[in-house]
């Protein structure tokens, strides 16, 4: 079973039809007690990452989802989930995220090195390239279009966390991250379909040990 946190501001509809047409079993919920019975967790997102780290900590989800990690069980991050993951983000001032992945989330600056004006949010269908195609949430698929949506990018030094990425006119975006049970798309599988699904199989495959 798969545990969705909901804390007030994930795109939990759709994830949750999602995982209904792989007839995956998952829990919808902002209870701590019920989500430490999943064997891995879902934390999707909409919104700001200041407001979704002032959510998290009021909820007391925060702690749970770190304490979840520490013990080594799975989560995937989604959208504004993943930024979630990295050190910190810049969106409406400094905040500080989860810190199990490095990298600060910074606003896309609207125009290329050479001066070229580009529009944010980043929105649409764009081509994942593989960085580590034999890794968890990408083994067995091939290179394909996903749906992007946001305004910050992740900007970290550590290439080995960026699994694929997308390029955005000059920006290399981090499409895919991951290391050790901590995983996120930027894009959102649920809004991608065949290639989107797969991703969320191969994840739902992980965490049963498959």
């Amino acid at each position: 079973m798969i545990g969705i946190v909901d804390y007030g501001m994930g795109n939990l509809h759709s994830v949750s039809k999602a995982l209904e047409r792989l007839n995956y079993d998952y829990v919808l919920s902002d209870n701590p007690e019920e989500l430490k019975e999943a064997k891995g967790l879902i934390l999707p997102g909409v919104g700001a990452f200041k407001d979704a780290v002032e959510a998290l900590e009021f909820t007391g989800l925060k702690q749970f989802v770190e304490d979840y990690v520490a013990e080594g069980k799975p989560l995937l991050g989604i959208c504004l989930g993943m930024q979630l993951l990295f050190e910190e983000s810049e969106e409406n001032g400094f905040s500080k995220g989860f810190g199990f992945l490095p990298g600060r989330v910074e606003r896309f600056s609207g125009a290329t090195q050479d001066g070229e004006a580009y529009k944010v949010p980043h929105m649409g269908w764009n081509y994942l390239h593989f960085n580590d195609p034999s890794s968890v949430l990408l083994k067995g698929l091939k290179e394909d279009y996903v749906y992007f949506v946001h305004s910050y990018v992740v900007k970290t030094k550590n290439v080995d966390v960026t699994l694929a990425s997308a390029d955005y006119y000059d920006v290399k975006v981090p499409a895919v991250v991951g290391r050790e049970n901590v995983f996120g798309t930027q894009f959102h599988p649920e809004k991608s379909s065949k290639t989107g699904l797969a991703i969320l199989q191969n994840y739902a495959d992980f965490i049963e040990g498959k």
